[in-house]
């Protein structure tokens, strides 16, 4: 509920951007991972390959993105973003920074560190399934 709600509200403050969560999403994860296939964007964000490949076509024509060939496998391509997405990413950043210090108004550093083991601790229980 908690992770629906911060998606819901970061989707309002990013409203007069002009861009959606599937496209904000995918900003994200090729800043975090420069280069990377389609596939692996695609399992980041939970998604078929064909649903990325659509985005990134649609941020490659708005020239957010771009698609460039492997040196290692020539049939793999791999994505970047373009200049034009550095001020949209710097602006979703910027907003992404003001919502954490909203959710986290009133908590101490050492409130943070207990909830980040809490965390890490539910983590580790739930992936040892």
């Amino acid at each position: 509920m908690l992770a629906r709600l911060l998606r819901n509200n970061f989707d309002r403050e990013v409203v007069s951007l002009n861009v959606t969560r599937s496209q904000w999403a995918m900003i994200a994860v090729v800043s975090r991972a420069p280069g990377a296939t389609q596939r692996t964007i695609a399992e980041a964000l939970e998604m078929s390959e064909a649903s990325a490949g659509r985005l990134i076509d649609r941020l490659c024509a708005e020239g957010l993105l771009e698609r460039r060939d492997r040196a290692d496998d020539r049939r793999a391509r791999a994505v970047y973003l373009t200049p034009a997405a550095e001020p949209l990413l710097e602006k979703l950043a910027s907003i992404a920074r003001a919502s954490e210090q909203r959710m986290f108004k009133g908590f101490s550093d050492e409130d943070l560190a207990a909830l980040g083991n809490y965390l890490d601790r539910i983590y580790d229980n739930v992936s040892r399934g």
